[in-house]
């Protein structure tokens, strides 16, 4: 999960993709539009890490601000997926509270 952010932070979609399962990967991902490029990634916080064998799910809260506007807030809970030894990211979903 932080490995993700940071390519977030750093723009770097190749490695976002890679990290992405392949059943549910987008076409593209965009990491050097306007709004991604104004964009400034504020911190990340982990609320919860829940493993169960070769899934697990990780709730967490990112900050960013977009150009000069108030500081914003992603929360989400991702489900990851482990194939190969390796972690994948499958899928999240926003909470409502």
């Amino acid at each position: 999960m932080r490995s993700r952010y940071s390519a977030y932070v750093l723009g770097l979609g190749d490695y976002l993709a890679a990290t992405w399962h392949p059943d549910t990967r987008p076409a593209s991902i965009d990491v050097g539009g306007a709004e991604a490029q104004a964009t400034r990634w504020l911190g990340l916080d982990v609320k919860r890490h829940l493993p169960d064998g070769d899934r697990a799910r990780v709730e967490f809260v990112a900050r960013y601000r977009i150009g000069g506007g108030a500081a914003r807030r992603l929360h989400e809970i991702s489900r990851f997926e482990r194939v190969d030894g390796r972690w994948f990211y499958r899928d999240g979903e926003f909470p409502t509270r």
